[in-house]
């Protein structure tokens, strides 16, 4: 039999998964990736270990399937977007930990960006908000902090990469040094409509040309993995971050489509086919994955905070021994008695963009207990979609149909249904939720023909479950209207 290898790098964990013919997942297996706080509202990973857990997930995952490099045809790679990397050239050496997506080191220089007279044609070229989300920014503050680097960066000697590029450049033993559009389009430094670096956002932000890595399409050979590190070379042929997987994962590949992601974060996208997005409700113009040579584009809502929340409650509150078990106390409470928690860990993502928000836990009375807050915390993940998801249909002038979910607290059925009830759609749950490391599996697959196109892959799409709204609209209104008030409180500061 043979096989295609997706490498699915987040936030929390490294994965690795292999799928057959059928687009049928035979196994998965992860390691964990530590992520370090050194400040308030700083975020930090060691890229020399998220490269250390992508391997060894991958190797794990060969060795227990019983697979043997020479059965995988091509090679998959989909990650954590916006988390910046930049290394020495000639050793590897990371010069800097990664800063991961959710630092907010740069908000104060974002602030004052935003304040600029360029801000207008950064948003327009780029598709996005200023924001300290996006890599442009933290590049800058690597070149500005480390000693010789901007020097190094000028001279060629650094490099700078998202995951998927230092994953490839570390599995091509430097050979190939490369990112696709979706990841791109996610640095604030390339020209959306032309999917290629911009000459004045490189000047405005002062990113070197020279530390870039090539563009290519994210379906599409690109190098191939140095037999060293699983036995045989095998073609890296799919790329894309790890929203835009998802929704090809969830064969989201025509305009209209839409899903969300339920992970650390969560993320909305509605798939815009060839169309250029322009936002008038602060959500992002992104480029979707392109599996031909005609671009394609996504709209896109971004929470900051969503399954962060609950490992919050586990790790830092201990309310609760495992992410799991939210489920079963938040249903075994009528409603959070008027409690909700606002997760502004840091900051606010679309529509709000306040990177000054802080976290907000409001409305407790004598007799609020953990289930309640608990159940809080679930249905602020909620609240935060319904946000993104009015502000899409508001920029479509249309409501969506139905709302493919995804993503690893999209098997809480409590969230769901209270998803499917605060949004009044319904909610249509796959058969295989880890639709990321699927998504790159697609891109590769059918860039070496083994799916044979796109219509082939839509046919794999199973729903599991459908959770149909149950919440009258009064009661809708009344929990919502809440939730904005509670946001209000967040952003008072």
């Amino acid at each position: 039999m043979s096989f295609v290898l997706s490498l699915d790098e987040g936030t929390t964990s490294a994965r690795a998964a292999l799928y057959d013919e059928q687009g049928r997942r035979i196994a998965m297996e992860s390691a964990p990736v530590e992520c370090r706080y050194p400040q308030a509202g700083w975020v930090e990973q060691d890229a020399d270990e998220i490269w250390n857990a992508q391997l060894y997930a991958a190797r794990l995952l060969l060795d227990r399937a019983g697979v043997r490099a020479s059965d995988i045809v091509a090679t998959g790679i989909t990650n954590q977007r916006e988390t910046t990397v930049v290394w020495e050239r000639a050793t590897g050496r990371p010069v800097a930990p990664a800063i991961v997506w959710q630092c907010r080191r740069t908000a104060p220089y974002c602030a004052e960006l935003a304040q600029s007279s360029v801000a207008a044609d950064i948003a327009r070229r780029t598709g996005l908000v200023i924001d300290a989300y996006f890599s442009g920014s933290k590049i800058r503050w690597i070149l500005e902090n480390v000693p010789g680097a901007r020097q190094m960066a000028r001279d060629g000697q650094l490099l700078f990469g998202n995951v998927d590029t230092w994953l490839i450049w570390k599995l091509t033993n430097g050979a190939a040094h490369v990112t696709d559009p979706t990841n791109a389009s996610r640095t604030m430094l390339m020209n959306l409509e032309s999917g290629d670096w911009d000459s004045d956002l490189l000047r405005i932000l002062e990113v070197p040309r020279a530390m870039l890595p090539r563009i290519a399409p994210s379906s599409g050979i690109v190098g191939s993995v140095d037999a060293e590190h699983f036995g045989a070379e095998i073609p890296i042929a799919g790329i894309a971050g790890d929203q835009q997987a998802a929704l090809a994962g969830q064969a989201c590949f025509r305009a209209g489509l839409s899903k969300n992601t339920y992970g650390t974060g969560c993320f909305a996208l509605m798939h815009t086919g060839g169309r250029l997005p322009v936002s008038r409700h602060r959500l992002l113009g992104t480029r979707a994955a392109s599996t031909s040579g005609a671009p394609q584009f996504a709209i896109e809502g971004s929470v900051f905070v969503a399954g962060a929340a609950v490992q919050w409650l586990r790790d830092k509150l201990g309310l609760i021994q495992t992410a799991a078990e939210s489920e079963a106390l938040a249903a075994s409470v009528p409603d959070t008695g008027g409690a909700y928690l606002v997760p502004a860990f840091v900051g606010l993502g679309a529509p709000h963009w306040d990177a000054g928000a802080r976290g907000v836990l409001c409305g407790l009375t004598r007799s609020s207990d953990r289930a309640h807050i608990v159940r809080a915390t679930l249905e602020s993940i909620a609240y935060q979609t319904r946000e993104l998801i009015d502000a899409m249909q508001a920029d479509a002038a249309e409501r969506i149909s139905e709302l493919r979910v995804d993503g690893g607290a999209a098997a809480n059925n409590f969230l769901m249904q209270f998803q499917a009830d605060i949004l009044g759609c319904p909610i249509v749950r796959p058969a295989d939720i880890e639709t990321t490391a699927l998504g790159a599996a697609y891109l590769a697959g059918l860039a070496t023909g083994f799916w044979k196109g796109v219509a082939e892959v839509e046919n794999f799409w199973r729903a599991e479950r459908r959770f149909e709204p149950a919440m009258d609209s009064a009661t809708r209104s009344r929990l919502f209207s809440g939730w904005q008030n509670a946001v209000a409180r967040c952003r008072m500061g």
